[in-house]
């Protein structure tokens, strides 16, 4: 059992599920102070997060299933399927998980009659089985397609509050004052996810040149191999700080609107040190292993970001 645990690696979906509810408790406290009940730990909010992690974890799975050649050069001593776990049980595990996954899109879409749920996780399961088969080892797409479904995590939270409103509220949304914007928390899921894409588009491409040795293997087409690591490390390098000149563009850009103080970013302000840290390491890294301290660097920064809107809600909370 403790194998199938790393397989699915839970740290990763401690994480889904914390962003989820982490957006969502600040969803919930705007809905408060708008006369609307809590929906946060509701049954339908949690099985919407459930069939998310569970996704997930599928998705870790067949990953692994595909990279075995691979993880043997990168990874031998983390290696799971075909040694700990059986192929034929991995496979299985992998499509019990997708099903009940998507059993609970079908129950979610049917309950608030949209079509969003469904969509969205038909289309998680599917991109992922793709991308361990043949994605992941084409040039930028495989990247793309990762750092496309990590920023679904919080526009399905988006959609469900949305939904869950069912026509809008207007009233200033902390911190920003937008009184009418009735798709409020669409829009706000959606900054979310830009963020999220394109930090763990830059954390795929450091992944890559972790794995190279590996990735030749399996003849992948990823962008160290490519263009070398040299080129790849300045890609992702550069690729670091477009989400701070974008968050500086926005807080300037909605300046008027912002209703609290400067101490409201102060997560962002963290994560833009943790950015310059990764910077530093990068610079520093020259071989594929010594990329492992700016991949955790730059982990370390999307938890930062993802936090913001709970440390929103603490401020709403407590300020209240």
């Amino acid at each position: 059992m403790i194998h199938f645990w790393k397989l699915i690696r839970p740290v990763n979906l401690i994480i889904i599920a914390a962003t989820m509810y982490g957006l969502g408790a600040y969803f919930d406290l705007l809905l408060g102070k708008s006369g609307y009940p809590s929906t946060l730990f509701s049954f339908s909010f949690f099985l919407l997060v459930f069939s998310t992690v569970a996704i997930a974890a599928a998705g870790n799975i067949i990953n692994d299933y595909f990279d075995v050649r691979a993880d043997r050069v990168n990874r031998p001593e983390r290696l799971i399927v075909g040694k700990h776990v059986k192929r034929r049980w991995a496979i299985f595990w992998h499509w019990l998980i997708n099903a009940f996954a998507f059993v609970i899109a079908f129950y979610l879409s049917y309950k608030f009659k949209t079509f969003w749920y469904l969509f969205v996780h038909l289309l998680s399961i599917n991109l992922l089985w793709f991308y361990s088969v043949q994605l992941k080892r084409t040039l930028v797409v495989g990247n793309v397609v990762i750092a496309l479904l990590t920023a679904l995590v919080p526009v399905l939270v988006g959609i469900y509050y949305n939904q869950y409103l069912n026509g809008g509220i207007l009233v200033s949304y902390y911190p920003f004052n937008f009184s009418s914007l009735d798709d409020y928390f669409i829009y706000s899921a959606l900054g979310f996810a830009l963020f999220a894409f394109l930090f763990n588009w830059t954390r795929e491409i450091i992944k890559d040149i972790e794995d190279i040795e590996g990735d030749r293997v399996l003849k992948a087409r990823t962008i160290p191999i490519v263009m070398g690591i040299k080129k790849a490390k300045w890609i992702s390098l550069i690729m670091l700080f477009i989400p701070i000149v974008l968050s500086n563009f926005l807080i300037y850009a909605y300046s008027k609107e912002l209703i609290i103080s400067i101490s409201s970013f102060y997560p962002l302000f963290l994560a833009a040190i943790a950015v310059i840290i990764a910077f530093i390491l990068g610079i520093k890294a020259n071989y594929p292993s010594a990329f492992r301290k700016t991949h955790l660097a730059i982990k370390f920064v999307m938890v930062l970001g993802l936090s913001l809107p709970l440390y929103w809600a603490f401020l709403i909370y407590f300020g209240s």
